[in-house]
């Protein structure tokens, strides 16, 4: 990933949040429960919380009720 340069992952199940969640956090050296120690690569755009689909995206394509989508910057 490129100085500036933008990852954004979207997941549909708790197991694949946790792990796009831990990686991201890694790689902005914040601890988690599998290392302590890293250096810092990356920082979390916004406020580190997912983005969620909307009532009405949900309403036109329940399916979407799961996605999870989380951006990390370089």
């Amino acid at each position: 990933l490129a100085p500036g340069g933008r990852l954004a992952v979207i997941s549909f199940h708790s197991l694949e949040d946790r792990l796009v969640k831990h990686a991201f956090a890694r790689a902005a050296g914040r601890p988690t429960p599998e290392d302590e120690h890293r250096t810092r690569v990356a920082v979390l755009v916004g406020n580190q919380k997912p983005v969620l689909p909307s009532e009405e995206e949900t309403a036109r394509n329940p399916r979407a009720r799961s996605a999870k989508l989380r951006v990390l910057q370089k």
